[in-house]
């Protein structure tokens, strides 16, 4: 085993501290393994040496990595959540958010190819009939709220932890969540384009209707 060098500058046997692109690269393809067994033997069926031994790694570093077995599919629907956010922070002033879906939402960040897409939308339509990972998925969700909340408070000029803002990141998860459940639902025989497309569309009009009062709300809490 090679030496590397600890933070003292003195050598030392060992492997080389693990970087935090490595560390989220590796929990991610973890969380593909995962879901893809659950998928095909329910969680139940599955367990954690299963899942390490489908992505290659122990199950001490599994066990690093995931506290419960459940919580392996944070990793991909982060992923989701992500890209959302990713696209409100792109959200010219002088467009209309509709607008800015229609050409910029992708449902996960960086993806590929279509498979983290169905990935993402397998883990959904799982939580449907997998208690435990309809607990994890709503708790991440809960989590997702905060996310949300910083991007929208730079938008509305307004605190984070504003009741404007509070209100207006429950809505758009909550908008989020139910057209998440609609396009996975429409997908369980496979992702299509239009499909895909469809998603957008129906997204972008249901947000539209949420922040239809952003503007107005902003206005109220700044005259307060």
């Amino acid at each position: 085993m090679a030496d590397v060098v600890a933070e003292n500058g003195a050598p030392r046997r060992g492997r080389p501290p693990v970087s935090g692109e490595q560390r989220r690269r590796q929990r991610l393809e973890i969380s593909r393994h995962a879901v893809r067994l659950f998928a095909e033997q329910g969680v139940a069926a599955t367990s954690g040496e299963q899942i390490a031994r489908a992505a290659g790694v122990s199950e001490r570093t599994f066990w690093r990595h995931f506290p419960h077995k459940e919580s392996c599919v944070e990793p991909l629907l982060t992923r989701s959540v992500d890209a959302f956010c990713a696209v409100l922070r792109a959200w010219p002033a002088e467009l209309d958010l509709i607008d800015h879906l229609r050409t910029a939402y992708q449902p996960v960040l960086d993806a590929g190819s279509d498979d983290d897409v169905e990935a993402v939308l397998a883990v959904v339509r799982l939580t449907h009939h997998e208690p435990a990972l309809r607990a994890a998925y709503l708790m991440l969700r809960e989590r997702d709220e905060d996310a949300l909340a910083e991007v929208l408070a730079h938008r509305m000029a307004l605190p984070a932890d504003s009741i404007a803002v509070r209100v207006q990141a429950a809505a758009m998860s909550a908008v989020l969540k139910a057209a998440t459940d609609d396009v996975a639902a429409a997908t369980a025989g496979g992702i299509t384009p239009e499909a895909l497309e469809d998603h957008r569309e129906h997204l972008a009009r249901a947000l539209s209707l949420v922040l239809r009062g952003l503007s107005d709300a902003s206005s109220l809490m700044r005259e307060r």
